[in-house]
């Protein structure tokens, strides 16, 4: 299984940017996915995340009401729209995918830059 995240860019702040995560090898179903940034030098963040067992999303207090994951099975691709984006989202993207009916993260995108402007 092999990911690719995309989309990400230069936003001002209070824009908008979705990025996309495309999988080959394998499909999103019934797979747990989740969207993670990381800044130099301080420690990851799980930003978002959904599973396929109960549909159920969990987002970083830090996003919440702003970013909304999702899964798309027919295009084979996760993606993460984010909203009102602010100069603290500014990070190296990267989304991730679980094994087959696993609830822990196996595999992992390259990352994509989102650089937002003040």
């Amino acid at each position: 299984v092999q990911l690719q995240a995309s989309g990400g860019g230069l936003v001002e702040t209070g824009g908008s940017l979705r990025l996309s995560c495309a999988i080959s090898g394998g499909t999103f179903t019934t797979r747990l996915v989740g969207w993670f940034r990381q800044v130099a030098g301080k420690d990851r963040e799980n930003v978002a995340s959904i599973r396929w067992n109960t549909g159920d999303t969990n987002y970083a207090d830090s996003v919440k009401g702003r970013f909304t994951i999702s899964v798309d099975n027919a295009q084979n691709a996760a993606f993460l729209q984010m909203d009102n984006l602010n100069s603290e989202d500014s990070a190296v993207y990267y989304c991730a995918a679980g094994k087959v009916y696993s609830l822990e993260y196996s595999y992992w995108g390259q990352g994509t830059l989102v650089t937002v402007s003040s």
